[in-house]
Order: C-alpha cells, then sequence, then structure tokens
C-alpha cells in the first residue's frame, strides 16, 4: 500500500489522485468526517479532485467516504473495519491501495493493526461526567491513557465536551474490557509526507475557509440542522460543524465564527502536524515531499521511492 498523509490544506487529495491514475489505483479516504453524506463542503470532500485530467482523463474509485447518515457517531473501531475490507476489495482486484488523508488516529490504527473493541454507550459514566468542564474532562483522559498507556486520543478528539466525553468512555472501556474483540493485521506500506511551509498553509487555511463560505457551507449546515439534526450533533463534528452551527443558532455573530473558526483550523493543521512527528518518533518511516513542487514532479518522485 502507499499512504500519503499531511495536514489540512496541503493537497493530499489531488495528489493521492495523479498517483493512482498513474499506478491503477484506488483511494481509500482517512478522514474521520467524509464518512458523513450531505457533509461535503465543512468537510472538504472535494470530490472534483478524483476526476484526474492530463494527457488522458481518468475517474478515480474512492471508498470510506459518504458511508454513513449526519447526526450518527462513526468511530474508530468502525473505520478499521471498514478499511480493511475496502482494502482486501481492492486488493483482490489487483489494484494499488493508497490510503489517503489527515486523520492521523486512522492512518496509524489500520497500519499498525491495533487491537479494538466496540465500545457501547456507559449512561451511568455518561452521568457522572455532565456538568464538566472541557479541562476537567481532559484532565481526567490524560489519567485514564497513562493508565492504559494509549495514544488513541489527542487535542483533535477533544475539542468539545461531548467529545472528551465520548474518549473518556472507550478509555475507561478499554481499561476495564482489555481483550479485543477483532484483531486486524498490520499493512505493510509506504508512507509519504507532504510538507508545506507553515506561513503557506495559514495563506491556504484563510484562502480555502472564504472559498468554502462562498460556495455556500453555511446553507449546507442550515440544510442539515433544517432536517432535523441536533445542533449539539453537528457540534460534535468539530471546525466548521461546530462554529457555523454555533452562528446558526445565535451564540456566534458570523464575524465571531469567522475568527475562532480561522482559528481553530490553523491549530488543527499543527496538531496533525505533531501527531505526524509522533508516528515517525513510534517507528514509522515518513517520505516527506514538497507540497509546492509541481504535481508530476511529486506523482514521478513518489514512484521512485515505491522502486
Amino acid at each position: 500500500m502507499i499512504t500519503i498523509l499531511g495536514p489540512t490544506a496541503s493537497g493530499k487529495t489531488p495528489l493521492a489522485a495523479a498517483l493512482a491514475k498513474e499506478v491503477d489505483g484506488e483511494i481509500i479516504s482517512a478522514d474521520s468526517r467524509q464518512v458523513y453524506r450531505r457533509m461535503d463542503i465543512g468537510t472538504g470532500k472535494d470530490l472534483a479532485d478524483y476526476h484526474v485530467v492530463g494527457h488522458s482523463v481518468a475517474d478515480i474509485a474512492y471508498h470510506l467516504i459518504d458511508i454513513c447518515e449526519p447526526g450518527t457517531k462513526y468511530n474508530l473501531f468502525q473505520y478499521q473495519q471498514d478499511f480493511y475490507d475496502a482494502y482486501q476489495d481492492i486488493r483482490a482486484r489487483g489494484k494499488q491501495p493508497i490510503l489517503c488523508g489527515g486523520t492521523g488516529l486512522y492512518i496509524e490504527a489500520v497500519l499498525k493493526g491495533y487491537k479494538l473493541s466496540p465500545v457501547p454507550q456507559n449512561q451511568a459514566l455518561r452521568d457522572s461526567l455532565e456538568g464538566k468542564s472541557l479541562d476537567e474532562l481532559t484532565k481526567l483522559l490524560i489519567d485514564l491513557k497513562e493508565k492504559n498507556g494509549s495514544n488513541m486520543h489527542n487535542k483533535t478528539d477533544v475539542d468539545s465536551c461531548q467529545r472528551a466525553i465520548r474518549a473518556i468512555e472507550i478509555e475507561t472501556y478499554n481499561l476495564e474490557h482489555p481483550t479485543p474483540c477483532r484483531e486486524l493485521p498490520p499493512v505493510d506500506s509506504l508512507i509519504i509526507g507532504v510538507n508545506i511551509d507553515r506561513e503557506e498553509r495559514r495563506k491556504k487555511i484563510t484562502k480555502r475557509l472564504k472559498a468554502r463560505l462562498d460556495e455556500g457551507m453555511i446553507d449546507e449546515v442550515k440544510g442539515l440542522l433544517a432536517e432535523g439534526i441536533d445542533p449539539d450533533d453537528l457540534i460534535y463534528y468539530g471546525l466548521e460543524y461546530k462554529f457555523v452551527t454555533e452562528y446558526l443558532i445565535g451564540k456566534l455573530s458570523y464575524e465571531e465564527m469567522f475568527q475562532r473558526l480561522e482559528i481553530a483550523i490553523h491549530q488543527f493543521a499543527k496538531r496533525q502536524m505533531t501527531w505526524f512527528r509522533g508516528m515517525e518518533r513510534r517507528g514509522f518511516m515518513i517520505h516527506w515531499i514538497d507540497a509546492m513542487l509541481p504535481m508530476e514532479e511529486k506523482v514521478k518522485k513518489i514512484i521512485e521511492i515505491s522502486q
């Protein structure tokens, strides 16, 4: 397998699609929010990226995008199962699997073959945590992670109280039920990291946020609320859905929403890079290539590294 990872706005998807065209590949998404249907603009699905134009035109097959309904809580355990099914299917058809995304936890889980169990909701635990601040919940989570020797959750997973409570629920369950439900083997992969200069990344994030708002991101969230999806469920998804929902329910002005969301995306990209650097410390070899190189050159470099 080939894995392409990098922070948000680094151009991972068009690179993965261009590579897939050259190596007869199919893409498996490693994005924790692109699994949701009708959450397109805010999650940055950019499905047009899979239509690759060059000397010839190709529509690249992709997997694990648009596979569940908004309002549901997709999780790492489900992702691991779905990834492995897609991976086996692609290989069985003689195609090259390419894992692409920025959710470091999902990528690491499938490459290492994390031993996970499906974690049911623990209402008694949830009731006991109700009313605690995000800081208090984060401290509880850190303590549980130390007991478990876990690197399953980082700040990306606890940017709201609801997400922090779910993370605590998972860590508590794993502490009390150490036996894995299903073991999946680790996957051998060449890992390519898309390296983008911090200032360039900041410029791209701001430009992209403005474009997404112009493309109708607020109407997208409005439509999800009109379907009857609880605002708290959208806030749970974080970033665009959190701040746009808070704007639509009157918690934030438009200016506050834009400013806070922009800062949150910059912080998110920084945390992604921290995770990827942590992967290197945990023994993963990541071959970094410059995001600003021409597409043909990037694809050529990856093919050279893979041989």
